[in-house]
Order: C-alpha cells, then structure tokens, then sequence
C-alpha cells in the first residue's frame, strides 16, 4: 500500500488553525469579563458583600466570605486565561461559578427579590421594573459555553499551556 503526503501549497503559510484562533478570542473575552467584574468588587469589598447579602441565600458571615473572596477568585480565573496558563481547569472552574450565578439569579426571580445581579460591582435591590434577570442568566449561559468551548478545545495561541508546560 502507497502512503500519499500531501506537500505544502506553495505560498500558503501554515499558521495557527481558526478554531485556535477562535479559542483565544474567547479565552481573552472571558478573561477580561472576569477581571472586570473582579476589579470592580475587590475595589469595593463592601458593596460585594451586601451584592450577596441580597440575594437572602446566606448567613451575614457566609455572605461577607463569599463576597470578599468571590472577587479574588474571578481576578485568579482572569489571570489564568489570560496568560493561557491551566487554561482546561480554569475554564472549567469558570463555567462552574457562571452557572451557579445563573442559579443564584434564577433563585432570586422565582423567589420574587427585585435586585440587580452585582456581576460588575453595583447591585442590590432595585425597583421590580428595574430588573433584568432573563437577560442576565442568557449572558452567563453564554459565558458558560464560552468557557465550555475552552475545556473542550483549551489550545490557543499565546498560551503559556504550550510554551512552559509543552501542551499543545
């Protein structure tokens, strides 16, 4: 049997595949959301910690955690897509904190709050016709497979995956 190589079109560069291209976009999109909606709580620890306490899920105590250390991890997932460094475990560490905000934000409609989600820092309650919460929890879930596509396809150009960790 006669093996067939293809030789390279003369002229055609071979560089990075569209879908790697695609993959970066995406990692850079979802890594500047983070790291904005991070900034914009860990500059103002207090607003994030009553953005929860709205929610009425939590404990004062839980929800003063969760809103001082929310923002550190959405700053940590940033950096790490960013820098395409681990970039599986933290698009799927991603996807896994969006989904629990659209189930926080789920929570809240049938249970008939009327805030605004906090996802960039501003929240609380808001008058009923103030709020957006389908439009919220369609955003997320477009986060969510954003950074679905990442745990799937997690090789991207400019990774740091490739060049200290030699995946590909």
């Amino acid at each position: 049997m006669t093996t067939v190589r293809r030789q390279p079109t003369p002229g055609v560069r071979s560089g990075p595949h569209v879908l790697d291209v695609v993959g970066l976009g995406v990692r850079l999109g979802l890594a500047g959301v983070l790291g904005y909606a991070g900034w914009t709580k860990v500059v103002d620890l207090t607003g994030s910690v009553q953005n929860v306490l709205a929610y009425e899920l939590f404990s004062y105590e839980v929800a003063r955690a969760v809103g001082v250390l929310l923002p550190v991890l959405e700053l940590a997932l940033a950096a790490l897509l960013l820098l395409g460094l681990l970039t599986r475990g933290a698009a799927a560490a991603t996807a896994v904190l969006m989904t629990v905000f659209v189930v926080g934000i789920a929570s809240a409609w049938a249970r008939g709050l009327s805030i605004d989600c906090g996802c960039f820092g501003t929240g609380g309650r808001v008058a009923p016709e103030e709020t957006r919460y389908l439009a919220e929890m369609l955003r997320d879930v477009g986060f969510v497979a954003m950074a679905a596509w990442l745990v799937v396809r997690p090789r991207t150009p400019f990774s740091l995956d490739h060049h200290l960790l030699g995946r590909t």
